[in-house]
């Protein structure tokens, strides 16, 4: 099935050692149960979707509502996404060529559509506003966090810049915003290395005992000037002067800058996650997560030549 308005089809499959099910059953399962479900996807929503044709084998041969499913078979149909708060920061474009389409992406949107955020997400955004449904991340960021995202926009290119991305070929610097701490910026540069675990479905990670597997190099520290610090405030309320942490990783761990960041005794200025975990539903979008991939840097695959992007926004908010 093709991408549709922004959107990929959805995937699911019946799980293996399940009876057969028809195909109403299962979808009419995997709609109702789901967390984040659009009001109006009801029982004529989900015949709509028989009579049109949109629940498809991977041959995209069309099922009939009572077609019987074995277990281990793939279905193919488009999910009504539930509504969701509009993120009210744009996505400036960096640069653009004949292969890429390299963006600032701005925090609360996630790169692509999961869980409960599907529209207001960076892929589907730009699928929208560009037309081209053949845009994909070459890489993630985090949902909190800005700057520097490239996308690939066709499909005979997409795999050699993903694979930038998976070796570990691309230079990457972040800024973050923190409270200054001398010690720290007298220390600079310091190389952080820590053994990092997550657990699938736990918002927080941890640094744990054993072997490192996260490096991030710390290498500068410059606190923030009167007007800096003046805008800090009109949004965070009264802080300790803050500075400019100057970050590059050098492994790609979940979390690993807010975590090492907060290891260090210096959360980052907005982490909804570190060191507390606030309720999704107290999630204040005028008051961003100070994170920002500010550069990204690597010999691009095609030319051969060194290409270095730059965020456009000062601020997680600009």
């Amino acid at each position: 099935m093709p991408i549709r308005d922004g959107l990929n089809p959805t995937r699911a499959r019946v799980p293996e050692g399940h009876a057969p099910v028809s195909a109403r059953d299962f979808l009419h399962t995997l709609i109702s149960t789901q967390r984040h479900r659009h009001p109006a996807d009801d029982a004529e929503a989900l015949r709509a979707r028989f009579d049109d044709g949109e629940v498809v084998l991977r041959d995209g041969t069309p099922l009939h509502p009572d077609s019987l499913i074995p277990a281990g078979q793939d279905v193919w149909f488009y999910r009504m996404p539930a509504p969701e708060t509009p993120v009210p920061y744009e996505i400036r474009v960096i640069e653009e060529d004949d292969a890429l389409l390299v963006v600032d992406k701005p925090p609360f949107l996630a790169t692509m559509p999961r869980a409960r955020h599907i529209t207001e997400t960076a892929t589907v955004r730009l699928r929208r506003a560009t037309g081209n449904n053949d845009l994909v991340p070459a890489h993630r960021l985090d949902r909190q966090t800005s700057g520097v995202l490239v996308f690939t926009k066709r499909r005979e290119v997409r795999g050699a810049y993903q694979r930038l991305f998976a070796e570990r070929k691309v230079d990457k610097v972040y800024e973050a915003i923190a409270d200054h701490d001398a010690t720290l910026a007298d220390a600079a540069p310091v190389r952080w290395a820590s053994r990092m675990h997550k657990v699938h479905g736990e918002i927080q990670g941890s640094v744990v005992d054993g072997e490192a597997n996260a490096f991030t190099v710390l290498d500068d520290v410059t606190a923030l000037s009167e007007t800096e610090q003046a805008k800090i405030e009109a949004v965070h309320g009264p802080r300790p002067r803050q500075a400019r942490y100057r970050l590059r990783p050098e492994t790609g761990r979940t979390h690993q800058l807010r975590l090492h960041m907060w290891a260090a005794g210096v959360p980052i200025l907005g982490d909804g996650i570190y060191p507390v975990i606030h309720p999704a539903e107290d999630e204040d979008l005028g008051v961003p997560l100070h994170l920002i991939s500010r550069e990204l840097a690597f010999v691009d695959p095609l030319s051969g030549v060194r290409r270095t992007f730059t965020a456009l926004r000062r601020q997680a908010w600009g």
